[in-house]
């Protein structure tokens, strides 16, 4: 397994890391993601840490807290052989501290995840949104006092906007404070707006992106094409309209070319779309879920080899989408010269 260092810090995380939504099975979006116990879960853990796997994502969110508690059983008596990851902000209950990044919650969270996980520390602690209603210095001073309280080791964010990681970044520069190294972020072969601004911000700023649902959530695992009905076991049919939207033909021309590939290259379409994303630039750590061993063995055929460049082109080419002003049309700098030329700018 490839280790690559977690933006700019002493973080060193493996190239796949498991998802572990669906660990827990509460509620009606994560019983459709999986409902994975705690025996099933130190199965999977023992195949992923064989293959060199040792990060490990969840959240509080997840299943109601269930996903933690799951993962912690899982990993007993071995702490010391994996990075956890969970995150917290989004809410968690009707109460006035069950939700946001204010001092309160997210002492109360840290400390409630650490027990469900059967740990004292966390390896990376990430505000899973951001809280406007919330001043940023109290917030990165309350994680900034768990750090050096030694129960965070690292800071991150997930499902920020450029301003808002800028905006938090600039805030714990000004005030000498821990800063997220960080972000975790959806980005897939179907769902590329990560590259408009995050992914030039992190390569700027030392922000290292962490991937979530890199298979367009369940539309990747080459099940799912063009004039057939949705398999039968897609968590699809119960969650679809929960996930990041995406069309349908431009979904079915990205199979295409996976299948092209996969009979080009003997690997399947799920490893060549998360392959693709391991040639991404700011991309420290792709997570990985697994429902069952098969599907875990699956995914981890991702790594360990490298497409061509003629492939790495055509999925470039057939994924690609025209983004928003103000990107468009100034992130296609050589066409831009192309038609407007210094002479015509002088006039």
């Amino acid at each position: 397994m490839e280790y690559r260092r977690l933006g700019a810090s002493g973080l060193l995380v493996p190239a796949l890391g498991f998802g572990a939504g669906t660990f827990g099975g509460r509620g009606a979006l994560f019983s459709a993601w999986g409902d994975t116990d705690a025996a099933q879960a130190r199965r999977l853990i023992d195949i992923s840490l064989e293959a060199g796997v040792t990060l490990f994502d969840t959240a509080d969110v997840y299943s109601d807290g269930a996903s933690e508690e799951v993962l912690g059983a899982a990993i007993k008596g071995r702490r010391e052989q994996v990075l956890l990851s969970t995150k917290s902000a989004l809410p968690t209950g009707p109460g006035p501290h069950e939700a946001g990044s204010g001092r309160a919650r997210l002492i109360r969270a840290v400390d409630a995840s650490l027990r469900r996980l059967g740990t004292d520390y966390l390896d990376l602690f990430q505000l899973h949104a951001f809280d406007a209603g919330t001043p940023l210095t109290e917030t990165l001073g309350a994680l900034t006092d768990l750090v050096r309280a030694g129960k965070i080791r690292y800071l991150g964010v997930s499902n920020f906007a450029g301003w808002e990681l800028m905006k938090t970044l600039a805030t714990a520069e000004a005030h000498g404070l821990e800063k997220p190294v960080a972000h975790q972020v959806y980005y897939s072969l179907v769902g590329r707006d990560y590259e408009w601004e995050l992914m030039p911000l992190g390569a700027d700023q030392g922000v290292g992106s962490i991937i979530w649902s890199p298979l367009g959530w369940g539309r990747l695992t080459g099940k799912v094409r063009r004039g057939q009905p949705l398999p039968a076991g897609s968590r699809l049919h119960e969650t679809a309209q929960a996930g990041p939207p995406v069309d349908d033909e431009r979904l079915y021309n990205i199979v295409d070319v996976l299948d092209r590939i996969a009979a080009e290259t003997g690997r399947s379409v799920p490893q060549i779309s998360l392959n693709w994303l391991l040639t991404r630039p700011t991309v420290a750590s792709v997570l990985i879920g697994a429902r069952n061993e098969q599907q875990l063995r699956q995914n981890l055929g991702a790594t360990g080899w490298h497409l061509e460049p003629e492939h790495l082109a055509a999925l470039d080419a057939v994924s690609a989408t025209t983004p928003p002003y103000p990107y468009y049309p100034y992130h296609r700098l050589p066409d831009f010269a192309r038609l407007n030329p210094p002479a015509a700018r002088a006039a």
